[in-house]
């Protein structure tokens, strides 16, 4: 491959028609100024002014020698020099009453040399002088209008439009690879018959078979969509034709639909090619959704662009890929087969997908002996791809900061606990405080050890972290995709087990088990409206609705939900908490010895590792791993 210089742009001989258009309104304005000034005259610039009394005395004085009078406004000189307001002064300026009849008399009288002007501007002046200011008004609006027309389409700068897409041709940005995306494999087993089409188009068409028009790659943030998508023109060779659904919209209405249509006729003119847009959700929200008024813009836009994929023009040669988190606020038109016919899901990785995503980022990093990218790994569960870069990235930024020259394990721990939790706070904790912290800790560690289906305990600490006071965390098994209701009930005992520690200990509860308590209310209330693990209800599944700020906070069914129903949940759900509260007290009744023991520990050391926490509580801890799950006292 090689870089081709592209050719200079002949120098322009004279300035740009907009600098001329500045130039000829600067020079309107001077001369306006210049004629506006120049009725001062220059002798009024110099001379002292004085009123007209003190002007009136010194002329009954004999004083004054010559005057010179323009209409009201009156110069002259002194027969020698004069001390007016502290000053001494030899020549003045001041101004007279229209109508003076003693004034001309005694300046006679006294002999003084009197000339008189007119003030009278010739008419040429007078009428530019008139014109001078609506020409420099109309000047300044036309040149903001012409500049106004970059917004709008079809004007003379309407290349404003085109500017907005950006074009990627292999050679020179397009470099990814299907093999610099870790992971991924149902994903791009999918995209290769797009690769494959690009690649040889006549191969499809002899069966009769026709790619996809359009594809739609829906995943959390993170999870690589745009990877996804620069690989695929990567692969295929074809121009790349970026731009985010966010930069279609503009505050005037059309510009748009404008931008759409210029992307698309660019895309085919280049054909095969790819089109790639960020974020559809942005301008392919759904129309009518009964909340608040249309939008005139993003309706269009989206009118336009549900145009061109499925028109009397398509073009099967040009793909368009969109990316979106949010596919459920789409609209079903841009949906339906023959627009976006195919969705690929990119969801978070799994453990293969990990570790080898860890490999892609930590390939150029000096790691120590004692890092185990398989354990990394295994215990980030529910971590995107950008989560993993960036646990890489602190890990190396944790070992600079320190001084090392290799990135140890430790790091990892670390650069986890920061990203999970955030940097330790520089505010301490009195001892009041931070005996109830340690109870509270060790609440949940009692619990968790003793809960059947709890996991094993990797460690314990009362250093505060970000928005919490305290973490108790967990070591995982393998990624799990469904949990049993054994298994959320033993989740509910560890969160109930800060709560039942601290009663136990103090006879009272603080306010640090208000995050406990409310992932624990969630999670029993899924268990009975959704997962259908209530006898009461039974198999019944009840929708949740509360997204909307105004409408409050609801449970419903398609056909309705009474108010019997609402409360039927909630009270089923107590039920769950209430179980879950009562496990955890008789583990902590049961072993309060251990939990003194373990406070009094946490209370010295501030943290227990897995050696301390299997001297104190015996078998079930997690190996040295990064944990999964933190129960955290905020």
């Amino acid at each position: 491959m090689t870089d081709e210089t592209p050719p200079r742009k002949p120098l322009q001989s004279g300035p740009s028609p907009q600098r001329s258009q500045l130039i000829t309104l600067a020079i309107l304005a001077t001369v306006f100024a210049a004629m506006w000034f120049s009725r001062a005259g220059l002798k009024s610039q110099h001379a002292p002014e004085i009123d007209y009394s003190a002007f009136y005395g010194f002329v009954e004085q004999g004083k004054v020698a010559s005057v010179v009078i323009e209409g009201q406004d009156v110069s002259g000189e002194f027969k020698a020099k004069e001390k007016v307001e502290g000053r001494e002064i030899t020549a003045f300026h001041s101004m007279i009453p229209r109508d003076d009849d003693h004034l001309l008399p005694l300046l006679h009288d006294k002999q003084v040399r009197i000339q008189v002007t007119s003030d009278e501007q010739p008419l040429l002046v007078s009428v530019l002088s008139g014109l001078l200011p609506l020409v420099l008004m109309v000047g300044l609006w036309v040149w903001f209008a012409r500049r106004a027309q970059r917004m709008t389409p079809g004007g003379p700068m309407g290349n404003f439009l085109k500017g907005q897409t950006k074009k990627f041709e292999k050679t020179a940005q397009v470099a990814v690879k299907f093999d610099d995306v870790a992971g991924l494999k149902s994903a791009k087993r999918d995209l290769q018959e797009i690769v494959g089409f690009l690649k040889e188009p006549d191969r499809f068409k002899r069966l009769g078979g026709k790619v996809p028009r359009g594809v739609l790659l829906i995943g959390p943030p993170g999870t690589g969509k745009t990877l996804l998508a620069r690989a695929v023109a990567g692969e295929s060779g074809v121009p790349f034709f970026s731009i985010s659904a966010s930069e279609f919209i503009e505050m005037f209405v059309g510009v748009g639909a404008a931008r759409v249509r210029d992307l698309f006729a660019e895309a085919k003119k280049n054909a095969p090619s790819i089109v790639f847009i960020d974020e559809i959700d942005a301008v392919g929200r759904a129309r009518g959704s009964g909340f608040g008024g249309g939008h005139d813009e993003r309706e269009q836009t989206l009118n336009q662009l549900l145009s061109e994929m499925d028109g009397f023009t398509r073009n099967d040669l040009t793909v368009v890929i969109a990316a979106t988190n949010r596919p459920d606020v789409l609209d079903s038109a841009l949906l339906r087969p023959g627009r976006f016919d195919r969705r690929v899901v990119v969801d978070r990785p799994e453990f293969e997908a990990r570790r080898s995503i860890l490999g892609v980022h930590t390939r150029l990093l000096p790691l120590a002996k004692d890092v185990d990218l398989d354990v990394i790994a295994r215990n980030a569960p529910g971590f995107s791809g950008a989560d993993l870069a960036n646990l890489a990235n602190e890990a190396a930024l944790g070992a600079t900061r320190r001084g090392g020259d290799e990135i140890t394990a430790a790091d990892f721990t670390e650069a986890y606990d920061k990203v999970l939790l955030g940097d330790p706070r520089e505010s301490k904790l009195d001892p009041a405080e931070k005996r109830r912290v340690a109870v509270h800790e060790s609440g949940h560690a009692i619990a968790a050890h003793y809960a059947e289906h709890g996991e094993a305990l990797h460690r314990i600490t009362i250093i505060p972290r970000g928005m919490a006071l305290g973490i108790t965390q967990q070591t995982p098994g393998a990624d799990k995709h469904i949990m049993t209701q054994p298994e959320l009930e033993s989740r509910l005992t560890v969160l109930m087990g800060g709560f039942a520690a601290e009663r136990a200990v103090f006879g009272s509860v603080s306010s640090g088990a208000e995050n406990d308590l409310k992932e624990a209310t969630k999670i029993a209330t899924k268990m009975v409206a959704n997962f259908g693990m209530s006898k009461k209800l039974g198999a019944v599944y009840y929708e949740h609705e509360s997204e909307h700020p105004f409408l409050g906070q609801r449970i419903a069914t398609d056909g309705g939900a009474s108010e019997s129903t609402v409360s039927a949940i909630e009270t089923e759900a107590r039920v769950f908490l209430e179980a879950a509260l009562q496990g955890a007290t008789q583990s902590i009744v049961r072993n309060r010895e251990k939990l003194d023991r373990m406070v009094e520990v946490l209370m010295d050391r501030e943290t227990l590792e897995g050696p301390a926490i299997v001297e104190l509580l015996g078998g079930r801890v997690g190996a040295d791993s990064l944990p999964r799950a933190a129960v955290a006292i905020s």
